[in-house]
C-alpha cells in the first residue's frame, strides 16, 4: 500500500496554491533560495524515529528553536496555512525556481506546540559517523539520502556570522544542478567553501561512489533528490 496523507479541505488546497504563487514571487525577488531550502531541511531534520518527536510540524516558529546553533540566521519566514506546510512548501518552491526537480508536496502538517530540544541537527564540524547518527539512526533515513541531500548545498552560501564559514559551495549558488558534487571532487578552491561534513563524503567508502555518480549524471541526481527531499519533508 502507498503512503496515506492527511485529508485537507478544498479551502485549504486553494490556500496552498495561493501560498505557492506568493512564495515564488517572494523567493525570486529576494534571491533567498538557499535560506528557504535550509528552513525546510532544518524544520524537518529534528525528527527522531525512536521517540516519534520533532519533524516538519512548524516548531521552527518558536524563538527557542530558532536560537539553536544550527539555525543561526533563520529568524523569520511568513501564515495562513500551517507553519509546518509553509516551511516545507518554501523548500520545494526554492528548488523548482532554481531549475531543480519537481518535488511532490502533500499538505496537512499540523503545527506542534512546543519547540524541540537543541542538538538534533547536523554539526558541520564533524564527519561521516556523525552524519549517520543524525540521518540514519535518529531520522530513519539512509546513506544514499545523506549524499543526495548534501547536493542541495548547490544553492546558497555560508555566512561567517552564522556558521563560522564564508562563501558558496558552487560558482552559481542560485542554480540547482549537480555542481556541488563536481566541485567536491575537484578539490578546494579560493572563494568556495567545503565543510568538514562535505569532505567526509569523499573519505567514506559508501558515500564516495554516490558522489562520483551524481557528479557524472545530473539526471540521476535530480531523480534521487526529489525522492530524498520528499522523504525528509514527510518525516513523522
Amino acid at each position: 500500500m502507498g503512503k496515506s496523507y492527511p485529508e485537507v479541505s478544498e479551502e485549504y488546497k486553494v490556500a496552498v496554491d495561493k501560498c505557492t504563487r506568493k512564495l515564488r514571487g517572494y523567493i525570486a525577488s529576494k534571491g533567498c533560495f538557499g535560506i528557504m531550502l535550509r528552513v525546510a531541511w532544518h524544520s524537518a531534520g529534528t525528527y527522531d524515529v525512536k521517540t516519534k518527536t520533532g519533524g516538519p510540524f512548524g516548531t521552527m516558529r518558536f524563538k527557542a528553536e530558532q536560537s539553536h546553533n544550527a539555525n543561526n540566521g533563520l529568524e523569520n519566514a511568513f501564515p495562513i496555512i500551517s507553519y509546518g506546510d509553509l516551511y516545507q512548501l518554501a523548500g520545494v518552491v526554492a528548488v523548482q525556481l532554481t531549475g531543480g526537480p519537481d518535488i511532490p508536496f502533500h499538505p496537512g502538517r499540523k503545527d506542534q506546540n512546543e519547540p524541540v530540544k537543541e542538538g538534533r541537527l547536523p554539526d558541520a564540524e564533524l564527519g561521516a559517523d556523525h552524519l549517520r547518527d543524525v540521518f540514519v539512526k535518529a531520522m530513519g533515513l539512509s546513506d544514499k539520502d545523506i549524499v543526495v541531500l548534501s547536493g542541495g548545498h548547490t544553492l546558497g552560501s555560508c555566512h561567517k556570522e552564522r556558521s563560522g564559514y564564508e562563501g558558496p559551495w558552487t560558482r552559481n549558488p542560485c542554480i540547482f544542478d549537480n555542481s556541488y558534487f563536481k566541485e567536491l571532487l575537484s578539490g578546494e578552491k579560493e572563494g568556495l567553501v567545503q565543510l568538514p561534513t562535505d569532505k567526509s563524503l569523499l573519505k567514506d567508502p559508501v558515500f564516495r561512489p554516490l558522489v562520483e555518480k551524481y557528479a557524472a549524471d545530473e539526471d540521476a541526481f535530480f531523480a534521487d533528490y526529489a525522492v530524498s527531499h520528499m522523504k525528509l519533508s514527510e518525516l513523522g
